[in-house]
C-alpha cells in the first residue's frame, strides 16, 4: 500500500511541477501569472521572462525526473536493477524539488507560502518513497 501511496503523492508533485512550468515558460507574460509571481508590472514581466522562461524548464526537468523514476520503479521487479534506478531517481527527484522550496525560503518571508505550495507534496513523497 505504501508504494501505491507513495506513486500518487509523488506523480503529484510533478504534476504541479509541470503546472509551475507553463506559468514560468509560456504563459509568463499573462499578467494572471506574473502578479502571482509578484512582479510589479507588464514591462517587468517581458524584462524577466528569458529567465523565467529558463527556470520554468528546471521544474519540467525535475517532473520529468519522477515520472520516468516511476515507470523504472514500476517496471522492475524488486531489487532489480530498474527498481533501484527508479526508486534512485524518484529521491533525487523529489529532493531536489524540496530543496529547491528551502532556498525559496532564504527569498524572503514573502516566499514562505509559495515555499510551502511547492515543497509539501515532494517532502511527503520523499518520505513514503523511502518506505516503498
Amino acid at each position: 500500500m505504501v508504494p501505491i501511496i507513495a506513486t500518487v503523492v509523488a506523480a503529484l508533485a510533478a504534476l504541479l511541477h509541470v503546472y509551475i512550468f507553463m506559468m514560468e515558460s509560456i504563459q509568463w507574460t499573462q499578467p494572471r501569472v506574473w502578479k502571482r509571481f509578484g512582479v510589479a508590472d507588464q514591462n517587468a514581466a517581458e524584462i524577466t521572462r528569458p529567465m523565467a522562461y529558463n527556470q520554468g524548464f528546471y521544474n519540467l526537468f525535475l517532473a520529468i525526473g519522477v515520472v520516468i523514476g516511476l515507470v523504472l520503479f514500476w517496471a522492475g521487479g524488486p531489487e532489480t536493477i530498474a527498481d533501484i534506478a527508479g526508486r534512485t531517481l524518484v529521491l533525487f527527484s523529489l529532493g531536489s524539488m524540496l530543496a529547491a522550496a528551502l532556498v525559496l525560503i532564504t527569498s524572503g518571508s514573502k516566499y514562505l507560502r509559495p515555499a510551502i505550495i511547492q515543497g509539501t507534496l515532494p517532502l511527503f513523497g520523499f518520505v513514503l518513497f523511502l518506505f516503498a
